[in-house]
């Protein structure tokens, strides 16, 4: 199995308004997802961690999504990088997100409100 860092990817440069939903309508497509950990810190721009089930849905979502232009931000989309330790909160989750898959309806479905593009499965 590989490690989980070759399977999670960091998204840079997302909007404030950014929701849980929306960082699952732009990356469902390349594979199953465990776990969206986003973070929205006092100052622009947020981001968040997406983790998949396997490494090459990670790098297909890098590939695919790195330079996109997502509501005027151009996102950055790289592997993430493990070497930050335990956030000062000391849960290792750091502030903010964290909810993972569970809950909400529509979400893997749902159509995002930002982009006039629909993509047919």
């Amino acid at each position: 199995m590989s490690s989980r860092f070759s399977r999670m990817i960091y998204v840079g440069n997302l909007p404030l308004d950014i929701r849980e939903r929306e960082v699952e309508d732009l990356f469902y497509k390349y594979g199953r997802i465990l776990d969206i950990e986003l973070k929205i810190p006092p100052r622009p721009p947020c981001y968040c961690f997406v983790e998949f089930a396997n490494a090459r849905d990670a790098e297909d979502a890098i590939r695919g999504r790195d330079g996109y232009n997502f509501d005027g931000c151009r996102l950055r989309v790289e592997l993430a990088h493990g070497g930050r330790g335990q956030s000062s909160s000391g849960d290792g989750r750091g502030s903010g997100g964290g909810r993972g898959r569970g809950g909400g309806g529509g979400g893997r479905f749902g159509i995002s409100q930002r982009s006039e593009y629909r993509g047919v499965a």
